[in-house]
């Protein structure tokens, strides 16, 4: 039986209990009630196959629920027979992420102009980039400095910059 947030009380959320959720964003998933923190009104819920080992957390603002559906009653989510956290695991997915975030992050380049940004995100889907300062540095060798066209290019050997001049004369009419 379908029910909408408007319907309920939050005793429906019973830990353990199965439900299929429909969220005010779209999204539509199945997933284990693992508690609900009335105070926040959030709910924690975990999702994953029975399958496999590995399930996703979710938490989840109620007032974002639209709709949810009561599939069955679970095994109690908290059992700590069965929650297993591989904790090396889990730092090695922290450290991966917190890599790709730092590598991310620079490839924005501070104190420049959108224009700038434009043309190093187009020369580094063919060339190594990074930034030095307000400088692109291409290829750990070549320098493009402001306003970046191809006469803005020094440091490099006279065949690395004229590479460089010629993928920014590439690049003029397109960014």
């Amino acid at each position: 039986m379908a029910a909408t947030m408007a319907d309920t009380n939050t005793e429906e959320f019973a830990i353990g209990c199965v439900l299929q959720i429909k969220t005010t964003l779209g999204e539509d998933f199945e997933a284990q009630v693992i508690t609900f923190d009335r105070p926040s009104n959030i709910l924690v819920f975990q999702e994953g196959s029975k399958n496999g080992p590995r399930r996703n957390i979710r938490l989840l603002k109620a007032d974002y629920i639209r709709e949810f559906t009561f599939l069955r009653n679970g095994e109690d989510p908290l059992d700590i027979k069965n929650c297993v956290l591989d904790l090396n695991s889990l730092r090695a997915r922290e450290e991966a992420a917190i890599r790709q975030a730092e590598l991310e992050a620079e490839r924005i380049g501070v104190g420049v102009t959108a224009e700038a940004q434009s043309i190093f995100d187009a020369l580094s889907k063919t060339l190594p980039v990074r930034w030095d300062k307000t400088v692109i540095v291409v290829m750990d060798q070549v320098r493009v400095s402001s306003p970046y066209h191809s006469d803005s290019v020094t440091g490099g050997t006279p065949a690395a910059n004229e590479r460089v001049r010629k993928v920014l004369k590439n690049l003029k009419g397109k960014v």
